[in-house]
């Protein structure tokens, strides 16, 4: 009997331990911290809540004011072995004789052969809170006539802004991506050879100045106007941020105030990295000149009947020379032989019941044959039909 009652009162005490360490997480660097300050333990953030695709703010929106400005100039490329500008083009060799003036070589327009020049405009990205000495990519395109402009050079040309100021010089080789050959009247041509690159080949001379000294207030722009996704991104920074930190002024824009002690980087940082929902408008975009045809996840179709056919017609014309006899009185002829043909297809039949999605309208328009000219045709009879509950874009 004592027996007994000693393993029952080893078996409670075990349970009542066992009870006990049960409870008890395990101890990490990260929960010894969560700990100290009594946060509780947050998982990392997924990109997808809900269903719904998440965002950083960074990638949907821009802050007002902070910009990229563009900049152009214009100049002339040297060195090209011939494929350059021709004599009917006239402003290279009054952009070469100007050159050589203010080198003080005074020369005739008359004795200057354009082959190995070329006229082209510059363009660069000058981007926010560049300083000077800053270097920039530009591209070189050509203005004139020229073939190519493999192996040039830049000369130095002062890039402008909007407000007529000069703000970078650009020099230095040409990178091309293609090329062109002509011998004997025979052309071979790779990508676009009048087009180049010069990979840091632009000096910032001026910066444009972008102060966030001071500032307490922010406006975010959304790249896409919509009231729900602003509310869910001032909700999002609200939550995370603090009250008070973000408030919807409408569809795009979104007022931010920094909180006290905070400087502007570091909330413009932390916004940055925000992750929020974002709900896209319903879109069809077709480019009628490729053929291309992108349709969105989100659009919605209704109960359809779509009958599709075509009538083709060829029209062929060929000439035939009609000779008379060696000792007729008649003359050599040309006459034309025209022949038509038209051929009309069978009629083809989609239907689309309630509930279809986008998927079962591909499958369906694949299984017919329609091609990218017949889809873009088919998709704009269904948005006038209002099938298509989607904006309908034409490129």
């Amino acid at each position: 009997m004592i027996f007994w009652e000693s393993v029952l009162r080893v078996s409670r005490f075990v349970a009542a331990w066992f009870l006990v360490f049960s409870q008890v997480r395990p101890l990490t660097a990260q929960n010894a911290v969560d700990e100290a300050v009594g946060a509780p333990i947050v998982e990392p953030a997924s990109h997808v809540s809900g269903g719904v695709e998440l965002a950083r703010i960074k990638d949907i929106s821009s802050i007002e004011g902070i910009r990229d400005n563009q900049l152009v100039g214009y100049g002339i490329v040297v060195g090209l072995n011939g494929t350059g500008d021709s004599q009917q083009t006239v402003f290279p060799y009054q952009t070469l004789a100007s050159t050589l003036l203010r080198m003080g070589v005074s020369i005739t327009s008359n004795t200057i052969m354009l082959r190995n020049i070329a006229a082209v405009f510059v363009e660069a990205t000058l981007p926010p809170f560049a300083e000077s000495g800053m270097k920039l990519d530009v591209t070189v395109s050509s203005a004139g006539d020229a073939r190519s402009l493999e192996g040039g050079m830049l000369l130095m040309t002062p890039l402008y802004g909007a407000d007529g100021q000069i703000y970078a010089q650009a020099q230095g080789p040409l990178v091309l991506g293609g090329y062109s050959i002509t011998q004997n009247g025979n052309t071979r041509q790779m990508n676009h050879p009048t087009t180049g690159r010069i990979p840091l080949g632009a000096i910032v001379e001026r910066g444009v100045a972008v102060s966030l000294e001071g500032r307490r207030q922010f406006t975010l722009l959304l790249n896409n106007a919509d009231f729900k996704s602003a509310e869910a991104t001032a909700s999002a920074i609200n939550r995370i941020i603090g009250a008070n930190a973000a408030d919807t002024l409408d569809s795009r824009r979104i007022e931010l105030t920094l909180p006290s002690g905070v400087d502007a980087p570091e909330f413009l940082a932390k916004v940055d990295e925000i992750r929020v929902p974002t709900y896209p408008r319903a879109k069809v975009v077709v480019d009628e000149r490729t053929g291309t045809v992108v349709i969105g996840g989100s659009v919605v179709l209704q109960p359809v009947s779509i009958l599709h056919g075509g009538l083709s017609v060829n029209v062929v014309s060929h000439f035939e020379v009609s000779q008379p006899n060696a000792f007729g009185q008649g003359t050599t002829q040309v006459v034309r032989q025209t022949s038509i043909g038209a051929q009309d297809k069978p009629v083809s039949s989609i239907e689309l019941k309630q509930g279809a999605t986008v998927d079962d309208l591909v499958a369906s328009l694949q299984k017919i044959g329609a091609s990218a000219r017949d889809v873009i045709s088919i998709l704009q009879a269904m948005k006038a039909a209002g099938a298509l509950e989607a904006e309908l874009e034409v490129l």
